[in-house]
């Protein structure tokens, strides 16, 4: 599904997103301005009722923002 979501978007875009999606999944409030329509990721609003599962939800964003910003080390999710 992230792969689907990011096809086409540019580096900025695909940040914004990544900010849209942690804020869906995390609780926090979101500015419908700062990234597109998170369409079928909206699923995932179920998930900051497990805070256990963030972590699983956001592992694969967090090595793509690490990929965007040149990272070596190991991804964390923190």
């Amino acid at each position: 599904m992230m792969t689907e979501s990011l096809k086409g978007k540019t580096e900025a875009q695909a940040e914004a997103l990544f900010e849209r999606f942690h804020d869906l999944v995390t609780g926090k409030p979101h500015d419908a301005a700062r990234a597109p329509d998170l369409g079928k990721l909206a699923v995932f609003a179920g998930v900051r009722e497990y805070p256990v599962r963030v972590k699983c939800a956001t592992l694969a964003w967090h090595t793509l923002r690490a990929a965007l910003h040149e990272r070596h080390e190991t991804v964390a999710t923190e």
